[in-house]
């Protein structure tokens, strides 16, 4: 019965040790297992103020570091191991031994954090095994300070707005006018960072809205005013006005130009000023539109002929005439107008010589 059982203990001592050895063997092979990185979260898009978490899977890397680092254009390690280097409370990591899993994560994301974050396993002085991924934080429009701002063009020539905006994700660019005026593309809106105007005509100028959106908060506008230089354009409301002797009468004319036009108005190639016998006003509606008027004092006889208003600017002149011819009544407005400062016995005298005037008119046929 003795020498069986010495038997049975050799066999069970044999398999023992071809175990153990085994488990060496296996051990020893996967010590000489070149790490790998098996998995690495993919792209990450967050918007400011969120979290975000990286997680990165290695194998047979018990024996070497795992880096978390930061590699944009100054790289800066964030941990070693399971050890975090960065001091900074927004940053946090965990490593998960069932799964040999670094999990970096960042809470109150800022737009400074956007960037590539890369899990690298050192191996050596000149090995290293790499991962990385990318975090986009999304970012409201701004539009760009190198882009057009005003622009001020000769009547003919080619005119380019640009309009750039950072953001992300990139945001796209709109131009439209002011009261949705139809641009120049012959469309009410134009997609693009740059509108390209061939040839600016007067009717272009005004203002323009370049503006940037993303889809993040509301986006960003900018205005870009178009001033185009052309030369006086004159036109005469009522080219031809009667009144009666020793009233008042206005004449008028109303200019387009830019740069804003030295206004003159003359009688018998003679530059008529502010006097007892006239009157001269302008008001500028905008910094294109003028209108001018001469009032006649009090007209005499040799007041009544043909007026002249004339513009003049660096790129031209123009002129338009308004003839002032004599009517046997008075005409109203200017006329009647100073009846209303008159007290009333005035009122009612003037009212009965007008209809003194009607009357006789009235029986002379």
């Amino acid at each position: 019965m003795w020498r069986p059982k010495m038997v049975n203990n050799v066999g069970g001592t044999v398999a023992g040790s071809l175990l153990l050895g085994l488990a060496l063997l296996a051990t020893q092979a996967e010590a000489q297992r070149t790490p790998t990185i098996s998995y690495i979260t993919q792209e990450q898009i967050k918007d400011i103020g969120g979290t975000v978490e990286f997680d990165c899977s290695v194998q047979y890397a018990k024996e070497y570091n795992v880096l978390f680092l930061k590699t944009d254009s100054d790289p800066v390690f964030l941990s070693t191991g399971s050890t975090l280097v960065i001091k900074d409370s927004r940053f946090s990591l965990r490593y998960d031994p069932s799964s040999s899993t670094y999990k970096l994560q960042i809470k109150d994301i800022q737009e400074t954090d956007a960037g590539t974050y890369t899990c690298q396993v050192v191996i050596s002085t000149v090995h290293k095994v790499s991962a990385e991924v990318k975090l986009s934080v999304r970012r409201p429009p701004v539009i760009s300070d190198n882009s057009t701002q005003s622009i001020v063009a000769s009547e003919g020539s080619e005119v380019q707005m640009e309009c750039f905006a950072s953001g992300y994700p990139t945001p796209s660019i709109t131009w439209r006018r002011e009261n949705n005026a139809i641009l120049p593309t012959d469309s009410a809106t134009y997609v693009g960072n740059i509108l390209r105007i061939k040839s600016v005509k007067k009717e272009d100028r005004g203002t323009y809205y370049c503006v940037a959106d993303n889809g993040v908060s509301k986006g960003d506008r900018r205005n870009i005013n178009v001033e185009v230089e052309f030369s006086p354009v004159i036109t005469a409301p009522r080219p031809r006005l009667g009144q009666m002797l020793q009233y008042d009468m206005d004449l008028e004319c109303h200019i387009e130009a830019y740069p804003p036009p030295a206004i003159v108005w003359t009688k018998d190639d003679i530059q008529l000023a502010n006097n007892q016998h006239y009157s001269i006003s302008h008001f500028a509606t905008t910094d294109e539109v003028t209108d001018s008027t001469l009032r006649v004092i009090t007209i005499e006889k040799r007041q009544y002929g043909d007026y002249v208003c004339k513009a003049t600017n660096r790129f031209g002149e123009a002129e338009a005439r308004v003839n002032l011819f004599e009517t046997n009544i008075p005409v109203c407005p200017p006329a009647c107008g100073r009846a209303s400062y008159a007290g009333a016995e005035d009122v009612a005298a003037s009212s009965f010589a007008l209809v003194g005037i009607l009357m006789a008119l009235l029986f002379t046929r």
